[in-house]
């Protein structure tokens, strides 16, 4: 296996014998096998849509398996070798349908040729050959602009699924997915011309998060400011983790009246600031972090555990018959809910002991996405006038297990008085529990929610800019950003495209980026490795 589309990945290389998320080098094997085989599909649908014939269930299909081969999501071997004989199956009806529409389907391409194997074994053997350094040909930086691009889709894959879900589709979003995917067959094409899909792949992640960011709030109202209990209160209960707003929602009304309380963990901990959502009064508190000391949270959780995305390494053995996946998520030996019937979860909760006494931990605020923040614009405005506010910093991005993100907690307890910090998605949670006070009424930590939420934290610098009437790179404001996954890289080439310029990025930089390229990067946007607390924040604020 080779693999290196996470910032763990070994060695800061890439993960040659089993996955430091876990992967085994058969489920590693399948994804590649599943990318082959969605490039064949994606290229029936590129040529489809010249002679007007596009398939909804071919454009969900290719989200939803893209989205599975993400880190940390489906590590189910099984459920892998099903997505690649849909695909093939998908990907020769579409070509019937264009060849009946007067298109050209091009079988001398080995991905649009390809048939799966029928053993789980033959089919691994596939997956061998067509991985990601599969072909030593390639010129190194096209090769990583090329995985820029490939990792930057699966991003986008997820956010338009969490956005289909809630009922927000725009074909334009499934037509680059498949030019992308489709783009990785064209051996013509030039540094230049992947150095263009890469921002439009910025771009349409823009779109994409702006889809979900209608989904969310269109279905469970606008987040308003909400403190979030983080101890346990006495009784029955179910802890769920990942992303997926409508699978709590199905949650909490399958367990109304049944005497179970509801945690949130993670990425669910912005989910309590949705009017939609926490007028369930048994969505009591958040338990546990993204990743900090999570083996031991989950092992200690008196209840059952509900994954319903990417949020987690291998279930240990401490708590694995306490775990059900649903949605994606897939783990070999995990009980799967395929249809949002929740019952064999509560059944698990009702069987367990429960938290025996309330308990009496910290809260935290959440809520603060655009609505919230810009409904106080004015006061922000004047703060920064009369300099009382004197800077504002992003810091954002993903948690991870290895060592050297201690640096985000350090740098947000640094940052000095009379500056604000906003923050969004699982990094938070190295420092989501100080208290850093208030500037005129206003918090100094603004948590604006989970990583699909950047939307909001974009269009905030947005309005900003326009309110002091200056470029986003002329405002006081800092991006420090921590990456982990492909979402992270998505929303990355959407600030690139954006112009954003200065970025701060750690705790490593991705090892797919070849000195060449991340020399572009360097020479137009200042994209910079994060160094020490002190010394960023001395280069920021002098």
């Amino acid at each position: 296996m080779f693999c290196y589309q996470c910032e763990q990945t070994a060695k800061g290389e890439g993960c040659t014998k089993i996955g430091v998320c876990g992967k085994q080098g058969d489920v590693a094997a399948l994804q590649d096998l599943l990318v082959f085989a969605l490039r064949g599909l994606a290229l029936n649908a590129v040529e489809g849509r010249k002679v007007g014939v596009s398939d909804h269930e071919v454009n969900v299909f290719t989200c939803k398996a893209m989205f599975s081969t993400l880190t940390n999501v489906n590590f189910d071997p099984g459920r892998l070798a099903d997505l690649v004989v849909k695909t093939a199956q998908l990907r020769d009806e579409l070509g019937r349908k264009l060849r009946a529409a007067g298109g050209t389907v091009d079988a001398s391409q080995p991905s649009v040729a390809f048939q799966p194997e029928k053993s789980l074994e033959a089919m691994v053997a596939q997956g061998e050959k067509v991985g990601l350094k599969s072909d030593p040909s390639v010129n190194a930086d096209i090769l990583s602009l090329e995985h820029i691009l490939l990792f930057g889709i699966k991003g986008i894959s997820a956010y338009a699924d969490h956005a289909a879900i809630l009922g927000q589709e725009d074909d334009a979003v499934y037509a680059f997915i498949q030019e992308g995917l489709a783009a990785g067959l064209q051996s013509e094409l030039q540094l230049n011309d992947w150095l263009g899909l890469v921002l439009k792949c910025g771009e349409m992640n823009l779109r994409a998060m702006e889809l979900l960011d209608a989904a969310n709030t269109g279905t469970y109202g606008h987040p308003t400011p909400t403190r979030v209990p983080l101890g346990p209160k006495k009784g029955k209960a179910i802890l769920v983790s990942g992303h997926d707003l409508r699978d709590l929602e199905e949650l909490l009304k399958q367990t109304q009246g049944k005497g179970i309380t509801i945690y949130t963990h993670g990425e669910m901990l912005p989910t309590h600031a949705y009017p939609g959502l926490k007028k369930y009064d048994h969505l009591h508190g958040h338990y546990g972090t993204a990743w900090q000391n999570q083996a031991r949270e989950f092992s200690e959780f008196p209840g059952a555990i509900l994954m319903t995305t990417n949020c987690i390494q291998r279930p240990q053995a401490a708590y694995k018959d306490n775990i059900f996946t649903c949605g994606l998520v897939g783990w070999p030996d995990v009980p799967h809910i395929t249809d949002r019937n929740f019952a064999p979860v509560v059944e698990r909760a009702l069987a367990l002991p429960g938290f025996t006494e309330d308990g009496n931990g910290k809260s935290v605020m959440v809520g603060f996405g655009r609505n919230t923040v810009m409904s106080v614009a004015e006061t922000v405005i004047n703060a920064v006038k009369n300099k009382d506010i004197r800077h504002f910093f992003l810091v954002a991005g993903c948690d991870g297990a290895k060592p050297g993100r201690n640096y985000y907690t350090e740098f947000v307890e640094k940052v000095p008085k009379d500056c604000v910090v906003l923050t969004l998605a699982c990094g938070k949670f190295r420092f989501f529990d100080k208290d850093l006070g208030e500037i005129l009424g206003i918090p100094r930590l603004l948590d604006v929610g989970q990583c699909n939420d950047a939307y909001s934290a974009i269009q905030i610098a947005i309005a900003l800019s326009k309110a002091f009437n200056v470029g986003v790179n002329e405002l006081p404001l800092s991006l420090i950003l921590s990456w982990y996954e492909q979402k992270a890289v998505a929303i990355l080439l959407t600030l690139l495209y954006l112009g954003i310029r200065n970025i701060r990025l750690g705790p490593s930089l991705p090892a797919f980026v070849t000195p060449n390229v991340l020399d572009v990067l360097v020479k137009n946007f200042n994209i910079q490795p994060i160094t020490t607390p002190d010394e960023d924040l001395k280069a920021i604020l002098g």
